[in-house]
């Protein structure tokens, strides 16, 4: 494929991303990079909605379910694994195509990530604990006293951004805010064709609601049952689904009213999504397309 250094592809969850990447990396020779913070977790192939183990090898892809869902994981690391899967792939002469929801991981792609020391695992281990023993809404008390503006900034319910804020202001002295404020390094530069799906509204909500169900008849109530016992502060804990489903084998709701709840939550998060790429992306190029089909022959004319 002649012209671009790269090609981005984001968009909302069940819009179609990866099967779109899939045939343009076939059809131009290229490989095939997430971008999808979920898609990362080997144990949620299932309700990540990751390609299969045979469109995984053909042609390649890389940073899919190559973590545990049993480890924290953060975008700081997925950079680190993006920039060698950038790297391997232009050594094997492939456009890198990269692809997913989560545009934190993209904005960190194009503009770096501000150059945050290492926290020490102590200070880390000592900031879990705290939140365990406080609770959230006095720990993020606690954490306003110390640094007001992430204070402000933050949700009570969300621990994970709460507890990593107490240990950089903890490891530091400086406010999470103040790090982030310092400009890195960007990690993807040169001729970049970048791409945000923008389907129909009433098309994507059918699709989130059939494919749940899908995931459902595929096993994600076995993939969700093998999460039991972890922790609510990692990250794939949070994924969508494996909270509902999990309330379901505790014993505290229906399966029906699971699987409700998840679709609900998928809706939500889609057009938190939107809203976000809407904002965050208004240089890249719009596709207002409701499938791979339709959506393909745009991007292919536009790479030509």
């Amino acid at each position: 494929m002649a012209g671009p250094d790269a090609v981005l592809i984001a968009g909302p969850t069940a819009s179609g991303k990866s099967a779109l990447a899939l045939k343009l990396a076939r059809e131009y020779g290229g490989a095939v990079i997430n971008a999808d913070a979920m898609q990362v977790y080997r144990e949620l192939r299932v309700l990540s909605a990751r390609p299969d183990a045979a469109e995984e090898a053909e042609p390649p892809h890389y940073l899919y379910g190559f973590v545990s869902a049993f480890e924290p994981f953060s975008v700081g690391r997925w950079l680190v694994a993006a920039q060698e899967a950038l790297d391997d792939a232009r050594t094997k002469g492939l456009i890198p195509i990269v692809t997913g929801g989560t545009g934190l991981y993209f904005a960190a792609l194009l503009n770096g990530l501000s150059p945050i020391p290492e926290i020490h695992a102590s200070i880390r281990v000592e900031a879990r604990q705290k939140l365990a023993e406080l609770g959230n809404e006095a720990f993020h008390a606690a954490l306003a006293a110390r640094d007001p503006e992430m204070g402000a900034r933050l949700n009570t319910g969300d621990s994970q951004r709460l507890v990593r804020a107490w240990e950089v202001i903890e490891a530091t002295g400086q406010s999470l805010a103040e790090w982030q404020a310092l400009k890195g390094e960007p990690v993807l530069t040169g001729d970049l064709a970048r791409f945000v799906l923008k389907p129909n509204r009433d098309w994507l909500i059918e699709r989130i609601g059939r494919r749940f169900h899908l995931m459902m008849e595929q096993g994600a109530l076995d993939e969700v049952r093998s999460l039991r016992g972890i922790g609510s502060d990692l990250p794939a804990a949070r994924a969508l689904g494996v909270p509902s489903l999990l309330a379901h084998l505790d014993g505290r709701i229906t399966l029906d009213q699971a699987v409700e709840q998840a679709i609900i939550q998928t809706r939500q998060y889609a057009k938190r999504q939107m809203t976000w790429f809407r904002h965050q992306m208004p240089d890249w190029n719009v596709i207002e397309r409701s499938s791979v089909d339709e959506a393909a022959p745009v991007i292919a004319e536009m790479l030509e």
